[in-house]
């Protein structure tokens, strides 16, 4: 089996990430149109930095880190989770906000889902409810 590629995300990669975005079955956005092309642009170097998962060529997840020093998005296409692409691309983006300054980053997710399961495993401490859905994760760079 091919192994996973990882790499910085471009422009032209926008289209295809916001495809597995709308693909997943949890955490799913309630419009899907409070997500656009042009939000994602800005996440490429602006405010924030994103990176690609590739399989033989095939685009198979994406992480968002803030400038913020927050996790904005990170997804798998269902059919190729169980790969090991989100544990890496989830430590790509923690690791570039802790290079970039940040002692303490945050995510949310949506409570009681395998996103909440997976941010708890991968040693992320959680937290408050952020409202009726979403609760809080962070990570202490002295504990990454």
């Amino acid at each position: 089996m091919s192994e996973l590629v990882f790499r910085r995300a471009i422009e032209d990669d926008i289209p295809t990430l916001m495809r597995i975005r709308h693909s997943v079955t949890e955490n799913r956005l309630s419009d899907p149109s409070r997500v656009t092309h042009a939000m994602c642009s800005d996440y490429l170097d602006r405010l924030g930095r994103g990176w690609i998962a590739e399989l033989e060529g095939e685009m198979v997840g994406f992480s968002f880190a803030a400038r913020d020093g927050s996790i904005w998005g990170l997804f798998v296409a269902p059919a190729r989770e169980g790969l090991g692409a989100g544990k890496r691309l989830l430590r790509l983006a923690a690791d570039w906000l802790f290079e970039i300054g940040h002692d303490e980053i945050r995510l949310g997710t949506e409570a009681n889902t395998r996103a909440d399961r997976f941010y708890a495993a991968q040693g992320w401490t959680r937290g408050d409810m952020k409202d009726n859905i979403e609760v809080w994760y962070r990570l202490r760079r002295d504990a990454a």
